[in-house]
Formats: C-alpha cells, sequence, structure tokens
C-alpha cells in the first residue's frame, strides 16, 4: 500500500516515513504548505516550491506553478 503525506506530497510505502501520512493518493495540489509544515528530516526531500505561493512539494504535478529547487550542498 503506498501512503501520501498530507502536508507536503511526498509519498512512500511505509507510513512511519511521512509527516502526516494518509493511505490514499491526494489529488489537491500542496499550493500555501510552508517549509514549517514538514518535518526536517523530510524537508531535504522537497524537489519543487510553487512560484506563486511559495508552497513545497516532493512532486511537481503537487505544485500550480512547479520550480525546481537547486539544493546547495554544505561542508
Amino acid at each position: 500500500m503506498s501512503y501520501t503525506c498530507m502536508n507536503c506530497g511526498s509519498t512512500a510505502d511505509n507510513s512511519n516515513e511521512l509527516c502526516n501520512p494518509a493511505n490514499e493518493e491526494m489529488g489537491a495540489v500542496f499550493c500555501t504548505t510552508s517549509t514549517g509544515q514538514v518535518c526536517d528530516e523530510k524537508l531535504a526531500a522537497m524537489e519543487y516550491t510553487c512560484g506563486s505561493c511559495g508552497g513545497v512539494s516532493s512532486d511537481a504535478e503537487h505544485l500550480c506553478n512547479p520550480r525546481k529547487i537547486v539544493h546547495m550542498q554544505t561542508d
């Protein structure tokens, strides 16, 4: 069974890996989901931000105006 996070749109086979899991695929967009609503350990998995409202998601299709996030590596 696949789970989807109600906060950020990440998906996982194990519900323990998500901030706020639901056992169904979400059809809604995750616009307006702030980084404060995403667990710290999942924040790095956020690959897209909404160019309109700043929401974040791991999948572009969950945002109305997706922009790829460029992650900077720190040493």
